[in-house]
């Protein structure tokens, strides 16, 4: 036995490599790697694939200092993600927008020796029943399987078999082709478009309709409602009927529940399908309806029938319409796969510029953990301000004080990020930040404060930095309140942010505002979670507008 990969670039350039079961083969974009790959998705060292027990394993990552690190946009077979996976016979791996397929071919025999004869598969039977006799099928992977296998005797073949096989060579002809159409297509659209026109080359359906299934955040299928991706009909003057097709939610259910291909003779007549009103009213005399099925997940069905009263769909065109619906549902797959991994890197770029890393990664891991768009809780905010900004900025050209901005925020901004705090906004020369939101925990108030120390501290270093540069030094005050506030995202449809508002932000902004440059001041709620974590000077209470009682301040001594 032989192993192969066949190797199809993102650029279009292909190729074929031997594997051995004493190398393990590295894969990425850097040119020390085994297998390069020029694409703009894969990482410079991306993936292994190494022996197993006799066969070959496909790993996600590389290994640096005895530790495996794992790639960004991740390893696909057959559509789905894997970290590891042992590889079999005509895997499709997708690394980026590359695609190697895994090929095994057996030795040959010796020229003294004749191939084992094998009988000829006669199909999936289907007993002479009366019209509205439903049969169920077996897995469209498991059809063409049966079909590529196909192997006989010449003189055991009558015509009617040798135009049978001729057929469906033709149909893993049209499969082929389908399959490398499917792989250069990255439109949902375009691929049920492709899948419904060769369902028309291959099978006599007068309608094809391709179905997908709403989603949850988390790709799994909660419920069978489904919505049409591609509709179309062989005769034009169908066409308008067609756009006003009503499916069968009898059908589709059940089809989407057990994961089986189904074909009705004769919905009228098939008591399986007595609450199918809408196909009988539209004179519909066959149907098929085959799931949109990987190792995963149900995306959908693609459904096909006749209107011909004389007319039935056969057990090869079942198979037809299973087969390419097996087909679509890999694509599908691998589609929403790029998509969802497209997002990701939108998002984590959005979300890293507000908060920290780990929050991030939870965010887009499980997003429906973090209940956005509007909830209360309780958090600790934090306000900074630069004291003098507004005569230094007239004394300095712009171009310097923009300067200025942009080292003293990325410093604060790093510190923020360091004690798990979310930053909420720049207001000018301020700054606001939170902690507790979108993930709270037992230290929010101490982090906070934390940081506050730190961004004073920093602020020193970073002064004696200006100062080489050119640039003039800068003092700031900080406040600090912890209470109940209003988390979410908050704005309008066109644009929205992910902020906190309520009297605790308030608060918060107006002790900022009563601290001197180098100063930083607390509410006696703040300092009652921070005990013993630094010393605290009393102050006289501040009276804040629209609150009955005066606030209690500290003053926190921290150099």
């Amino acid at each position: 036995m032989k192993s192969f990969l066949k190797i199809t670039e993102a650029t279009g350039e292909s190729w074929e490599l031997e594997l051995t079961p004493t190398t393990v083969y590295t894969i990425g974009r850097a040119k020390e790697n085994d297998i390069v790959l020029n694409d703009r998705r894969v990482s410079r060292h991306h993936a292994q694939i190494a022996a197993d027990n006799g066969n070959f394993k496909v790993i996600d990552g590389y290994y640096a200092g005895g530790e495996l690190k794992r790639s960004v946009n991740r390893v696909f077979v057959n559509g789905i993600p894997y970290l590891e996976k042992v590889l079999e016979q005509g895997d499709l791996v997708m690394i980026g927008e590359s695609r190697l397929v895994f090929d095994i071919i057996a030795d040959q025999p010796p020229a003294n020796e004749s191939p084992v004869k094998e009988k000829v598969p006669t199909g999936v039977n289907f007993d002479d029943q009366p019209l509205g006799h439903t049969q169920l099928l077996i897995s469209a992977n498991e059809i063409i399987g049966k079909h590529s296998s196909l192997s006989m005797e010449a003189e055991f073949v009558s015509p009617a078999e040798i135009k049978d096989l001729r057929r469906k060579a033709q149909i893993l002809e049209m499969l082929y082709d389908m399959s490398k159409t499917l792989g250069t297509v990255f439109d949902l659209k375009e691929i049920f478009v492709r899948a419904t026109d060769l369902i028309f080359r291959g099978t006599p359906s007068e309608r094809v309709v391709a179905l997908l299934a709403d989603e949850t955040i988390d790709g799994k299928i909660l419920d069978y409602s489904l919505f049409p991706i591609a509709v179309k009909a062989r005769d034009e003057n169908l066409e308008k009927v067609t756009e006003k097709l009503t499916i069968s939610r009898t059908i589709t259910q059940k089809v989407m529940r057990e994961k089986v291909a189904l074909l009705s003779q004769d919905a009228k007549t098939d008591a399986q399908f007595s609450g199918a009103d809408s196909i009988v009213s539209q004179g519909v005399r066959s149907t098929i309806c085959a799931p949109l099925i990987t190792e995963s997940n149900v995306h959908g069905v693609v459904y096909a029938d006749r209107l011909d009263p004389f007319a039935t769909f056969s057990s090869d065109d079942l198979e037809l319409i299973s087969a390419v619906a097996a087909q679509t549902a890999v694509a599908v797959e691998t589609i929403k796969a790029h998509k969802r991994l497209a997002r990701e890197e939108v998002a984590r770029a959005n979300y890293s510029r507000f908060m920290p890393e780990y929050v991030v990664k939870q965010l887009l891991e499980k997003p429906d953990s973090f209940r956005l768009g509007g909830v209360n809780q309780k958090i600790t905010v934090l306000f900074a301000d630069i004291r003098g900004f507004t005569t230094l900025s007239e004394k300095e050209n712009p171009e310097k004080v923009v300067g200025l901005l942009n080292k003293y925020f990325t410093a604060m901004s790093e510190i923020i990020f360091a004690y798990g705090g979310t930053l909420d906004k720049y207001i000018g020369d301020g700054l606001m930040a939170i902690f507790g939101a979108p993930t709270a925990s037992p230290e929010d108030s101490k982090n906070a404060l934390k940081t506050a120390v730190a961004m004073q501290k920093r602020l020193d270093k970073l002064n004696e930095e200006l100062r080489l540069e050119g640039f003039s030094t800068v003092e700031i005050g900080i406040g600090l309140h912890t209470g109940v506030a209003t988390i979410g995202y908050i704005g309008s449809e066109q644009r929205s942010e992910y902020t906190a508002i309520g009297d605790s932000v308030n608060v918060a902004s107006r002790l900022e505002k009563n601290a001197r440059g180098g100063q930083i001041l607390i509410s006696d709620a703040t300092a009652a979670e921070c005990e013993n974590l630094v010393t605290l000077i009393p102050h006289e209470p501040l009276t804040v507008k629209n609150r009955l009682q005066p606030v209690l301040l500290f003053e926190v001594k921290w150099n």
